[in-house]
């Protein structure tokens, strides 16, 4: 252990009559507990302007690999703040909780010494960049105890990823004591860190040894603690910044230090609001809690940066920024569970930020909190943005969207079929969801979302009066989902089409994929490419055909998008059963386990990042989405169930992005997966807020005979749908809409 030089200041216990404990407020709240397996894996404290990344065991290790090392800690985007901090008291560093609990908007960790029980708890409050931790230390001895306390922080005054591309530079950090606090400044940049309590304390250096990567510089604030025999002392630390000035850090550091209990109660009040929108009582009581968690973790992916926007980001602790795809899947499932802020703002952001990197209505498929793009787009996401304005429009009745938008979209669809689509064939070429090296001819995910974007504009084109830009959509879709449904089946494998392509690219393809199967050892998958291969060779085409090579998972988007004929659909579906395990749908169908099906067969994560092999929650979304599509609830539930085997699965209170603990740990598209199947499919509420009308058409599964949702949010009614089988759906409403019962 380390010995201090300096004298510590006695921190005198006297009750505060007036000031609320964090570690009181979270009692009242919901939680989860953790387990003591997934204690050296992530967790997130968050909120809008400012998130906490670390270990459920308390520690902040070096973690993720969009920048290597830097993931973790504490960001308020577009700047790190702190790598971490570390605690160290009654002769002990605090580096191994024993416990960890999830709360919707808060975490707590707890720790043992030889005579103190200590309850660490962080929240970050809305609209600051800053946060909250709380030490509730409790004598648990018979006799008093005098130690220090020591507070250690870690700055990393560092930009976001692609900084270099705005001009943010990373510099080596500077600190000076102030008051009782540290500021930390990068030596040539106006970003700051401030970090201080509620108590007074003396400065020091780095007694406690933190390794961590980056410019940064590690300092203490010292305390000295007499705590009676059975009773309790609390210290709140406060963490603020700001990548413009010193005065709007100090302000934030401020508002914390004098407003801490009432910023939590504000934040519960707004959060548990969210959760009373949509709110589900289902016979399956573990899919309720998850779609409850679901519903706190989408509004926690909230990114607000100033000077570029506000929006849901990808996921933790790698995608902190935005995207096209997973916002256009993530904001079908917000707006069905009443997140209707949060929806517009994120269409609004990637919309504009689409329109300063393209200017032709492509849409962009990433970008950091920078504005820097990284992608400018893959054809799916300028599909996809079609069909979410047209879906929220239905869902808000607000007409100022097709007129901010609709001028995007018909740019975006004639970029698609114009300069995208050399045979004009109606199928555009290039690159979709699936990112595999070549990949890039007639992608069967690419021709479903511009054949339902057709059909979407068609109602959009309509509805602004371009009567004949409707009708020409309309006879644009029809001919494409015949198409579809003719050039992308392949009745051998009794699927659609990976892709469709001339031969020499279908054969480049299944020699890479050969190897793929090769080196994962999946002998089923390389001696059916082998035979596909052959089948090429000996009978030749000189036309572009389709080709099952991946079973990728978007062989799977007729199917959700409705443009899969009913005869084919459900082959389809029953085809796509040979490609899950308990958790879901592999993401590339030759990647599937032999004894998928089984427990044997969930992932397992690899020591290097990697996608491959993997089972993830979007896919398996989108199989409960198609199944209901074609009139199959009982099968849309079985993947839900398996969607539902993930959550809190390692981190109590959410879902990975790869099944089931894999990739990133909390994941916005998620919400996809429940809200929509549920809100829309199973209590089957279609609205039309535009026409003050509402479709109530219920397709339940046969094991739930009784179920309601309540306060479901369209335009500016509010309605409820109670469901018992065998009776026809009780619906009540604020407004006096036309409900229309099927």
């Amino acid at each position: 252990m380390f010995s201090f030089r300096k004298l510590f200041i006695t921190l005198i216990i006297i009750p505060n009559l007036f000031a609320q404990s964090i570690s009181d407020l979270v009692k009242t709240l919901p939680r989860i507990e953790g387990k003591q397996a997934y204690l050296a894996s992530p967790f997130a404290a968050t909120g809008d302007r400012l998130y906490l990344v670390g270990h459920q065991n308390g520690q902040f290790p070096d973690l993720g690999w969009h920048i290597t090392g830097e993931m973790g800690g504490i960001w308020a985007h577009p700047i790190k703040l702190l790598d971490g901090f570390i605690v160290s008291i009654d002769g002990q560093d605090l580096t191994d909780a024993e416990r960890f609990t999830n709360f919707p908007f808060a975490n707590q960790h707890q720790y043992q010494t030889k005579n103190l029980r200590i309850l660490r708890t962080q929240f970050v409050p809305d609209g600051l960049p800053g946060c909250v931790i709380e030490f509730e230390i409790e004598n648990k001895s018979t006799n008093s105890v005098n130690t220090p306390f020591v507070f250690q922080a870690k700055s990393d005054l560092r930009p976001t990823w692609l900084g270099e591309r705005t001009n943010m530079i990373d510099h080596v950090d500077q600190a000076v004591f102030v008051n009782s606090h540290w500021i930390f400044k990068d030596e040539k940049k106006p970003w700051f860190t401030i970090v201080g309590s509620n108590e007074n304390g003396i400065p020091g250096a780095a007694p406690i040894p933190f390794q961590s990567s980056g410019k940064g510089i590690a300092r203490s604030i010292n305390y000295q603690l007499s705590i009676p025999a059975g009773g309790k002392k609390t210290i709140q630390f406060y963490i603020a910044g700001s990548a413009t000035s010193k005065a709007l850090a100090l302000k934030t550091y401020e508002n914390l230090q004098q407003n801490s209990a009432k910023l939590f109660q504000q934040k519960w009040s707004r959060v548990n609001g969210l959760a009373q929108k949509s709110k589900i009582n289902i016979p399956d009581k573990n899919i309720q809690e998850a779609y409850t968690w679901l519903q706190y973790n989408t509004d926690g992916l909230t990114r607000d940066v100033p000077g570029i926007g506000r929006g849901i980001s990808a996921g933790l602790p790698d995608y902190p920024w935005w995207f096209g795809t997973d916002s256009e899947y993530a904001l079908q499932g917000a707006i069905a569970i009443g997140q209707k802020e949060l929806t517009l703002s994120s269409m609004d952001l990637i919309h504009q930020l689409s329109q300063k990197a393209n200017q032709n209505g492509r849409i962009i498929h990433e970008v950091s909190t920078n504005g820097a793009v990284f992608n400018p787009g893959n054809l799916n996401e300028t599909a996809q943005f079609a069909s979410l304005v047209w879906k929220v429009f239905q869902w808000t009745g607000d007409k100022k969207l097709l007129k901010t938008y609709f001028p995007t979209i018909k740019k975006g669809l004639n970029w698609l079929l114009d300069e995208n689509d050399k045979d004009r064939n109606g199928f555009p070429d290039g690159s979709g969801m699936m990112e595999i090296q070549g990949l890039h001819s007639e992608m069967i995910d690419v021709a479903s979302y511009t054949q339902k974007a057709l059909q979407d504009a068609a109602e959009m084109a309509h509805l602004i009066g371009e009567e004949k830009l409707s009708a020409d959509y309309i006879e644009k879709a029809k001919r494409l989902k015949s198409q579809i449904n003719e050039r992308f089946w392949n009745e051998e494998f009794k699927s659609y089409a990976d892709f469709r392509s001339k031969d020499s690219e279908a054969l480049e393809l299944i020699k890479q994929a050969i190897v793929r199967a090769d080196t994962l050892h999946k002998p089923w998958a390389a001696a059916e490419l082998i035979q596909t291969e052959k089948y090429i060779q000996e009978h030749p085409s000189n036309l572009a055909r389709p080709f099952v090579v991946h079973h990728n998972w978007v062989v799977n988007t007729p199917m959700e998008l409705g443009v899969a004929d009913p005869e084919k659909a459900l082959k389809a579906l029953e085809t796509t059963k040979r490609f899950t395990n308990p958790f879901g749908l592999f993401v590339t169908g030759i990647d599937r386990d032999a004894s998928a099906g089984s427990d044997a067969g969930a992932f397992k994560a690899p020591k290097i990042f990697t996608y491959t092999g993997a089972v993830m929650t979007l896919p398996t979304g989108v199989m409960a989405v198609a199944e209901n599509r074609y009139g199959r609830p009982d099968q849309a539930l079985e993947y839900i169930q398996k969607l539902t085997h993930s959550f809190s699965y390692a981190l109590p209170g959410s879902m990975y992005e790869v099944s089931p603990d894999f990739g990133m740990f909390t994941q916005a598209w998620n919400v996809f997966g429940f809200a929509v199947p549920i809100v829309e499919q199973f209590f089957g509420i279609q609205p039309r807020a535009d026409l003050h009308e509402i479709t109530i058409t219920p397709r339940m599964p046969s094991s739930w005979e009784k179920a309601q949702i309540e306060n479901v949010e369209i335009g500016d009614n509010r309605i409820s749908v109670f469901y018992q089988q065998g009776q026809a759906p009780r619906v009540t409403q604020t407004k006096n809409w036309k409900i229309i019962l099927k």
